[in-house]
């Protein structure tokens, strides 16, 4: 099931991991203050996605939005790719329920990497604020970007996709094996 908590924690629980050792190198620059990718995100437009390149098949999209209402959301997972979702300002609601709980709405959409879900009402929710993180594997259906109240938040988030096909370095037991 998912990892969650700051980002000192979760890179507690990932340290062994080698797969997260780009996620972490680009996090520490995001959050260094003055850094060139600190300033991209901090200066990113509202409804902007910035993909970019880490080492070992990994790849970071910044983005910024203003959270949705839940009526907007919507549940999905990943195949090849394991979710390492920050908040760098503003914070979020997101969900989580195994997808074993889940019924599918839209099948493997092999280009994007997604499948999505019905609702799911006794989901587990989340809050993620500054610095908080969430790391959503294959089998964590999800839905972020949720407004956390009824009142508007922008955010500036990133979300790291980490290669887990066979061969990516994944080898946890119990951990789903994609390809």
């Amino acid at each position: 099931m998912a990892i969650l908590g700051s980002l000192a924690t979760v890179r507690a629980q990932t340290a062994r991991m080698e797969i997260f050792a780009a996620t972490f190198s680009y996090l520490d620059e995001l959050f260094r203050a003055g850094s060139p990718a600190f300033g991209r995100l901090r200066s990113a437009a509202i409804g902007v996605t910035k993909r970019i390149e880490l080492t070992g098949g990994a790849f970071a999209l910044e983005q910024v939005y203003p959270a949705k209402q839940r009526a907007d959301g919507f549940f999905e997972s990943h195949r090849k790719f394991i979710d390492v979702q920050v908040v760098f300002e503003g914070e979020e609601a997101m969900e989580l329920a195994d997808i074993s709980r889940l019924t599918g709405r839209v099948g493997y959409d092999a280009e994007k990497d997604v499948i999505i879900y019905a609702d799911c009402p006794d989901a587990s929710v989340l809050r993620l604020g500054v610095g908080d993180a969430a790391v959503f594997l294959p089998a964590d259906g999800h839905m972020p970007g949720i407004r956390p109240s009824a009142a508007p938040v922008l955010v500036r988030k990133t979300v790291i996709k980490v290669p887990c096909a066979p061969g990516a370095g994944l080898s946890s037991p119990g951990w789903p094996k994609t390809g």
